[in-house]
């Protein structure tokens, strides 16, 4: 490197004192060194020799790594890059050791304006950074705020219409303040009767503060419960690490969290505290946070450097607030009832006298005939007015017995005529004056007239019912009968023509009155009443009624019948009736007879009513007989297992052939109770076997005699076979339903299960290891063995029954046995004689014989070798087999 420097020239000074630097010799070393660095200086200084090349020699072994390392670092930095990159990677050590006052002054500016840029580019980043910060806190604060709110609503309502309320609303006035803080200042009793601090990481407890007087258990072991309240919420419920359990409330008691950075606060709150408590305990724990928070955050169980944090807990423990010990304010009380009791005493007798007053007043609004159009009270005095009917009650009189006086009572009425039925009904009653015979009434709020009148009248009451059809009730005159002669002859007339007109075979074709005299014309069948007999009791005169009638014969059920009974003369046997307008005719007649009836049925088809003649039987000899015949016939027909194939009645006799199954029913018994002469009937029969699904069922039952516990049930024309059964017995039945199927019929054994009989097997076990002992020579059983016989009664007859129950029979083999003892003959009388014996006994105990068999077997199956220690005594014995069959 080539170096134009001038030469240095000095101004010339020298040292005054020792403090002063010799600036020449500085100079003189400066130049020596650089020449010595860097040959290629060529500054000149008096009195400096030029570079040795021996030193340029020494700089190369001694410096040449440095000179190298300089070159890269003097490169480094005009490289702005590259020095970026290079500062990047020793700033966060730099940073981390450097004092973090001097960091953050160096820092500040720079950091300042690069947050105010990024909020002035993107404000949402920092919405977005701040965002999860500030939220929880705003919440909690808004949830505290509307906490307060609603504790002090509660309050005030608690207290508005109390004595205390008023109390505090005049010291609320007298303050200045709100009611509310007033209310909550008073009504709000509590105390902090204990404070935790407890390390927010480790659950340990940091410090603990009673209240005097107040009572715990172990602080740690309280401080361990807490934490591990608040970590078992956030695990059960999934919520984030910066939230928290802040209320918990047990009874009086109620526990308030407050978390921080490092630490949380419980205080321990008895009463009703104001939701301005967490303010205050809230500060006590930034106060904590902010002197002791480097001890706080390396807590590990030593509380030696938190010493002075249980001064500011205890500022919590001496928030109180007690109710007040006031005496009863007597004379307040003596005041307000002074003025009270008069004011209550004329309030109540105000209130008296209008609830009389509107109870007159209802009174008269319940009286027909008065309108009340206005009624009040003024000055103690009563005022009404309105409208009344002249024929309405009187509201004078009406006052009685309501206790209002009728000095301060002032009326008003107006006279009207009142349209209800009932006034109505007066004025009719007076205008009208009807006679005794007539009663006026009020139905369903019309006016009604009954009874009989002079036709005089009943003009005057029409026009009084045209007049009131204007807006009265209606006056309804309809069941006024007239009275004048010529209206009751005129009325008994249509009585008695109505009366004809009733009369089955008459048709009334006019009617008529003429001058006092009645007319009346028609037709009548000579089988009806007689017109002139049905005048008697009608109160016409019969020397006044002209009448004239056509014969005619009526087509009406009942005048055919009649006829028909007059023309037919039917006999004893027969009965004719009317059916749904139908001569119908039941019973027994000849053959003639049944003609005759036959042709005046024709006759009367071209008009009259039908007549039926079906149900009439021919009751001669021959059809009786071919009747009877045929109903037998019938009767073999619809019997199973019989086909007719052929039947014939000829010459008097009866000829039937077909086939027939051995188990139907024999065709000469069914003759009985059909009336026909068994000598007259010819029958021949061929036997088959009908596939029938019954007599089916009777062959299997006979053939397979199944178990009890197996049913054979026709099921759609299909034999089902239903149950449990041995094996053996199952093979026979699947066996028979090849069989039958080759001809057709359908033996269902699917649902046939195999007979299950482990329990059986137990029992049968324990009867057959069963052995009742004999002494020598003896054919009766010893006292020892009657145990022994009863318990094997009980199994036998046990076993029995649950054979029975699955489908099976039990047999008992008694086998009797002898020891070798005498002669072989002996031995096999002794041994059958024994088993007698226990065959005996236990029938005597309930056993029935029938299921016991019995037999001797001697020495020949003993149960041990004779020439053994107990052969002799074991041999002498009764065994039992057991067979099922």
């Amino acid at each position: 490197m080539t170096s134009t420097v001038d030469p240095i020239s000095l101004p010339q000074r020298t040292a005054s004192n020792d403090t002063e630097i010799d600036r020449e010799a500085l100079a003189r070393l400066l130049i020596e060194i650089a020449r010595n660095v860097d040959p290629d200086y060529r500054a000149r200084f008096d009195g400096v020799p030029a570079a040795d090349p021996r030193m340029e020699t020494l700089r190369q072994l001694l410096v040449s790594r440095e000179i190298s390392e300089l070159s890269r670092v003097t490169h480094l930095l005009d490289e702005p890059e590259q020095l970026a990159a290079a500062v990047g990677d020793v700033l966060p050590s730099a940073a981390a050791r450097a004092p973090h006052a001097q960091l953050g002054e160096a820092l500040a500016p720079a950091v300042e304006r690069a947050v105010q840029r990024s909020i002035q580019k993107s404000p949402r980043t920092l919405t977005d950074i701040l965002y999860p910060v500030f939220l929880p806190a705003i919440r909690k604060s808004i949830g505290e705020k509307i906490d307060q709110t609603f504790q002090s609503l509660n309050e005030t309502l608690r207290h508005i219409f109390t004595w205390h309320g008023l109390k505090w609303r005049f010291e609320a006035w007298r303050t200045g303040a709100s009611f509310s803080e007033v209310v909550l200042k008073h009504s709000l009793v509590y105390r902090v009767e204990h404070v935790f601090l407890i390390n927010r990481n480790s659950g340990l407890l940091i410090a603990h503060v009673t209240a005097d007087n107040a009572t715990s258990e172990d602080p740690q072991l309280i401080s361990s419960m807490l934490s591990a309240i608040q970590d078992f919420v956030k695990d059960s419920f999934n919520e984030k690490e910066q939230s928290g359990l802040d209320t918990i409330r047990f009874g009086d008691l109620r526990l308030w969290s407050e978390v921080g950075p490092f630490a949380t606060l419980v205080s321990v709150i008895r009463g009703n505290p104001p939701e301005e408590l967490h303010e205050i305990v809230r500060d006590v724990l930034l106060r904590i946070h902010d002197e002791c928070s480097q001890a706080l955050e390396q807590f590990d169980g030593d509380s030696s450097q938190l010493a002075g944090v249980e001064a500011q807990l205890q500022t919590c423990v001496e928030l109180k607030q007690e109710e007040s010990n006031q005496g009863f304010p007597w004379l307040v009380v003596a005041a307000a009832l002074l003025f009270l009791i008069p004011a209550g005493g004329w309030f109540f007798l105000s209130w008296q006298s209008g609830q009389r007053w509107q109870a007159y007043v209802s009174r008269l609004e319940t009286q027909p005939g008065i309108i009340v159009a206005e009624q009040k009270m003024r000055g103690g005095q009563f005022y009404i007015a309105g409208l009344r009917d002249p024929l309405g009650a009187d509201p004078q009189s009406l006052l009685s017995g309501t206790q209002v006086d009728p000095a301060r009572v002032h009326s008003q009425w107006q006279f009207y005529q009142s349209l209800e039925p009932e006034f109505v009904l007066k004025r009719l009653t007076a205008s009208l004056a009807p006679p005794d015979s007539v009663r006026l009434s009020i139905v369903n709020d019309r006016i009604v007239a009954e009874g009989e009148a002079p036709d005089t009248w009943i003009d005057r009451a029409r026009a009084a019912a045209r007049q009131l059809s204007a807006g009265g009730p209606e006056f309804d005159i309809s069941k006024v009968r007239d009275v004048s002669p010529e209206a009751r002859a005129a009325e008994r007339w249509q009585a008695y023509v109505s009366r004809l007109e009733t009369q089955p075979g008459i048709i009334v074709a006019e009617q008529k009155i003429r001058d006092g005299q009645f007319y009346i014309a028609g037709l009548r069948d000579p089988l009806a009443a007689d017109p002139q007999a049905l005048l008697s009791g009608t109160q016409v005169d019969p020397a006044r009624v002209h009448s004239q009638w056509q014969f005619y014969q009526s087509l009406e059920p009942e005048f055919v019948l009649k006829r028909l009974t007059a023309s037919l003369y039917p006999p004893d046997t027969v009965r004719l009736s009317i059916v749904n307008d139908r001569i119908v005719a039941e019973g027994e007649a000849p053959d003639t007879w049944i003609d005759r009836a036959r042709a005046a049925a024709r006759q009367l088809s071209a008009g009259g009513p039908e007549f039926d003649i079906s149900k009439v039987r021919d009751v001669s000899p021959e059809a009786r007989a071919a009747e009877h015949w045929q109903y037998y016939v019938s009767r073999l027909e619809a019997q199973p297992g019989i086909i007719v194939a052929q039947q014939t009645a000829r010459g008097g006799h009866f000829y039937i052939s077909g086939l027939r199954d051995p188990l139907a029913a024999d065709p000469q018994a069914l003759l009985s109770g059909t009336q026909v002469d068994p000598a007259r009937v010819h029958s021949q029969w061929q036997f088959y076997q009908s596939l029938d699904p019954k007599f089916v069922v009777k062959r299997l039952t006979a053939s397979l005699t199944p178990p009890k516990s197996v049913q054979l049930s026709i099921i759609q024309g299909r034999i089902v076979v239903v149950g449990e059964a041995p094996a053996a017995w199952i093979s026979r039945a699947q066996a028979a339903a090849e069989q039958l199927s080759a001809d057709g019929v359908v033996l269902d054994v699917s649902q046939l299960h195999e007979l299950d009989l482990a329990e059986l097997n137990h029992l049968r076990e324990a009867i057959q290891t069963t052995d009742i002992f004999f002494s020598s020579g003896k054919v009766v059983p010893g006292p020892e063995q009657v145990p022994v016989l009863d318990r094997l009664a009980g199994q036998i007859k046990e076993f029995a029954q649950d054979a029975r129950k699955s489908g099976v029979t039990a047999r008992f083999m008694l086998t009797g046995h002898s020891d070798a003892t005498g002669r072989e003959t002996a031995n096999a009388s002794i041994s059958a004689a024994r088993a007698e014996t226990v065959r005996a006994l236990l029938n005597k105990r309930g056993v029935a014989p029938e299921l016991l068999l019995v037999r001797g077997a001697g020495t020949f199956e003993p149960a041990v070798p004779e020439n053994s220690q107990t052969g002799s005594s074991t041999n002498r014995r009764v065994s039992i087999t057991v067979n099922l069959d």
